[in-house]
């Protein structure tokens, strides 16, 4: 066998040079392959001897052509020696194809060079394998071009959501009132200055003439404001202030904490708020139907309901006086103008029926098992109804104190609350005193105070 069939079986091919003019890469030095130790080299024999020691030079040649060889790359830092250094041990097999050598080359190499390369192709046994050595996995170097900035670092953290109040934060509710008063007084405004403009007309002064703003009650209609009815008229504030708060409760309660039940049926539980807007209703419907009955038996009936056609073309000669801002004159012990009278009428015998109907129809004291009579009267209308009526309350109370104070408090607080006609301050003052049992009522609507009332009526138990 010659020389280069021994070295291409177990060395490895050496490349370009790096250099021009230099030796070829791998420098021959670099590239030389150990025997594992424990295997002694062959000793050189003669030339002579090779037809008898052929067998041994090929079986060294196959054993050297199994050793592991790793190809050696780059050097990892200038100009140091190249990666990994000779001194590791190899831990990729050679390829398939150049580890076996053929038979009939071993079978013509020389003795000795057959034992060199034996003895060079193999490696320590106890070697440990490169894939497991540090230095030879560590990566290759390169120079920094990116570094983390200050949002890497510490991100910023997300503002927490603004808490919502129906569909808006608090500084949208407030946007949305300056907007909108800015709105509505500039609306009112305009309002003032065409109805002053069209009252100042010729025909308008003429209507204003023939309809002052009320018209002659019968003459047997009562004068002055009986103390029964300043009685009434604290009660039906008190429930209805109550009655509101509670509904607003109940339509805005999503998980209720206490619940009420009657004590003959367990098993129908109701929110110890809807139980508290239920019997507030309970109670501002005895005191309407007193109210109701008293109005026709002493005769008041006739300052609220309408007894002329003159009532509508009145009321708006009122509304148009109000409008302008030069109000009609007020004279509520003898007679209410006629728009007063209108709203009197529809609170009194429209908007309460109609209160008290749907809630009824939504109430546990409607029938379920009257199936017609459900078909007739679905709850889904008594809902739509329900609320608006309730809004109508709202607008009408805030209307009704504004003009009370506005055209002459001391003496319209009089007539209701002191039941006299007078311009002093004992009314005044019962009205505050009413203003804070209100208060207090409505301060203490709370489970830790309802729950005892309720024990009373029935059985109070928690989630």
């Amino acid at each position: 066998m010659s020389e280069a069939a021994v070295v291409g079986a177990g060395a490895l091919r050496r490349g370009l040079p790096r250099t021009a003019g230099g030796q070829p890469w791998p420098a021959e030095s670099a590239v030389r392959i150990e025997r594992p130790s424990g295997t002694a080299a062959a000793p050189a024999t003669p030339a002579s001897d090779a037809s008898t020691d052929a067998p041994a030079a090929v079986a060294a040649v196959e054993e050297a052509a199994k050793a592991p060889v790793i190809r050696r790359g780059l050097p990892r830092t200038a100009p140091a020696a190249t990666a990994p250094p000779a001194s590791a041990p190899p831990a990729i097999a050679a390829p398939a194809a150049a580890s076996t050598a053929p038979p009939a080359a071993a079978s013509t190499a020389p003795p000795a060079t057959a034992s060199a390369a034996a003895a060079s192709a193999a490696a320590p046994a106890a070697a440990t394998p490169a894939s497991l050595d540090p230095a030879a996995r560590a990566p290759l170097p390169f120079a920094r071009t990116v570094w983390p900035g200050a949002a890497a670092a510490a991100r910023p953290v997300p503002k927490p959501e603004p808490k919502r109040y129906g569909p808006f934060t608090r500084a949208q509710w407030a946007g949305a009132v300056i907007v909108g008063g800015a709105g509505l007084l500039f609306a009112a405004a305009m309002a003032v200055v065409a109805t002053r403009w069209l009252l100042s007309l010729p025909a308008m002064q003429e209507f204003l003439a023939v309809y002052p703003g009320e018209y002659p009650l019968p003459e047997d209609a009562p004068v002055g404001i009986p103390p029964w009815l300043g009685w009434q008229h604290f009660f039906n504030t008190f429930l209805i202030v109550l009655i509101i708060r509670s509904g607003l409760q109940v339509r805005t309660e999503k998980r209720p904490s206490v619940f009420w039940s009657p004590r003959n049926n367990s098993r129908r539980k109701i929110s110890l708020t809807l139980w508290f807007h239920q019997s507030l209703d309970i109670l501002w419907i005895v005191n309407g139907v007193i109210y109701v009955l008293l109005l026709f038996v002493t005769g008041q009936w006739m300052k609220i309901v309408p007894t002329s056609w003159a009532v509508f073309p009145n009321a708006l000669s009122a509304l148009l006086q109000y409008v302008s801002l030069d109000w009609p004159t007020e004279n509520g012990w003898v007679n209410y103008n006629s728009l007063q009278q209108l709203a009197y009428f529809a609170t009194v015998f429209l908007a309460a029926p109609l209160a008290i109907l749907t809630g009824v129809r939504m109430s546990g004291v409607w029938p379920k098992n009257a199936q017609a009579l459900s078909r007739a009267y679905p709850i889904e209308w008594a809902r739509a109804v329900h609320f608006p009526v309730m809004i109508y309350f709202v607008l009408f109370i805030v209307a009704h104190v504004t003009l009370v104070l506005a055209t002459g408090a001391l003496r319209n607080l009089n007539h209701m609350y002191g039941s006299q006609d007078a311009i002093n301050w004992v009314g005044f003052w019962i009205f505050l005193a009413s203003l804070a049992v209100i208060a207090a009522a409505w301060i203490a609507a709370r489970p830790l105070v309802l729950a005892p009332i309720a024990r009373l009526f029935g059985k109070v138990s928690g989630r």
